[in-house]
C-alpha cells in the first residue's frame, strides 16, 4: 500500500511538472524533445503522460506542427477558480496607477510553493522596456523583484531553507545570488517596504517590488515594477517605492475585508 502511495504521488507530481513547462510557453507551444530536456523524464514516460492529459482535454496537441498546449479543461479550471482568487481584479486599477504615474511596466506576481509566478502585466509609456518578466513566467523566490519581496517577510527558518541551495540560482540566473548578496537585499528590503533588483538577471534591466499579504500576515503576492537602470536613480527609487507600497497595502486592505454574502 505504501509502494502506491510513493507511485501515485509521483505520478501526481509529474504531471503538474508538464503542465508548468508548458504553460510556459502558453502561446507557441513546445515540442515534446523540448519538453523531454526540461523534465528530465524518459521519452516514453512524458509522451505516455501528455497522451493521458490531452485525452482528459487538459492539454492540446497540434498536428502541424507537433507542439503541445494547454487545453480547453484548464480553460474551465481556471475561470472556475477565478470567482475565488479574484487578486487579479483587485490589483488592475493600482497596476494601472503605477504603470501612468512611472512610465515603467507594471506586474502582479502569486506565489507558488517556492517560486513566483507572475500573473499580469500592463504596460508604460516610457519607450525603453525591460522584458525579462512577462506573464507566465515562473522564477524561484529570491530572484527578481517580486520574489524579492515575498521572501523578505517570509519566517526566518523558510529563508534560510530557500538560500541553502543557491547553485542553481547562480548558474541560471546570474552570479550576484550569492546567499550574501541575496541576504542583503533581504534586510534592505525589510527596512525600506519595497526590494530593489539591481540588474541581478540581466544587466542594465531592475526592478523594484512591494508585497501584498493575505489575511494571515503571509506575502503572497507582489506587486512590481521593471525598465532600464537609467529610470532607477536613487531619487526615482524612494517615489517607485511609495507609490509600490501605497498600493501593495491598498490590496492588502481589500483582500482582508469580509467577503460579501
Amino acid at each position: 500500500m505504501a509502494g502506491q502511495q510513493v507511485q501515485g504521488t509521483q505520478v501526481v507530481g509529474r504531471v503538474a511538472q508538464l503542465l508548468r513547462i508548458v504553460a510556459r510557453s502558453a502561446d507557441a507551444g513546445v515540442s515534446l524533445p523540448e519538453i523531454v530536456r526540461a523534465s528530465g523524464l524518459t521519452r516514453p514516460t512524458v509522451h505516455r503522460l501528455l497522451a493521458s492529459l490531452a485525452a482528459e482535454g487538459l492539454l492540446d496537441h497540434s498536428a502541424e506542427d507537433g507542439s503541445w498546449h494547454l487545453g480547453p479543461e484548464l480553460y474551465v479550471m481556471g475561470t472556475v477558480a477565478a470567482n475565488r482568487y479574484a487578486i487579479e481584479d483587485l490589483a488592475r486599477p493600482g497596476l494601472r496607477r503605477l504603470a501612468e504615474e512611472t512610465g515603467e511596466s507594471a506586474f502582479l506576481s502569486i506565489r507558488r510553493g517556492d517560486e513566483t509566478v507572475c500573473l499580469v502585466r500592463e504596460e508604460g509609456s516610457f519607450p525603453l522596456r525591460s522584458f525579462v518578466l512577462h506573464e507566465g513566467l515562473r522564477l524561484p523566490l529570491g530572484v527578481g523583484s517580486a520574489g524579492l519581496a515575498i521572501l523578505a517577510f517570509l519566517p526566518e527558518d523558510e529563508v534560510d531553507r530557500l538560500l541553502a541551495d543557491t547553485g542553481s540560482r547562480e548558474g541560471k540566473f546570474g552570479s550576484g545570488h550569492t546567499p550574501e548578496n541575496i541576504r542583503a537585499i533581504l534586510a534592505r528590503t525589510r527596512r525600506d517596504g519595497y526590494a530593489v533588483n539591481p540588474g541581478l538577471i540581466l544587466e542594465g534591466s531592475w526592478g523594484m517590488g512591494a508585497a501584498i499579504f493575505d489575511r494571515n500576515d503571509r506575502p503572497a503576492w507582489a506587486l512590481s515594477l521593471t525598465g532600464i537602470e537609467q529610470r532607477f536613480r536613487p531619487d526615482r527609487q524612494q517615489f517607485m517605492g511609495r507609490l509600490l507600497l501605497e498600493e501593495a497595502h491598498k490590496i492588502t486592505q481589500q483582500l482582508r475585508q469580509p467577503a460579501a454574502r
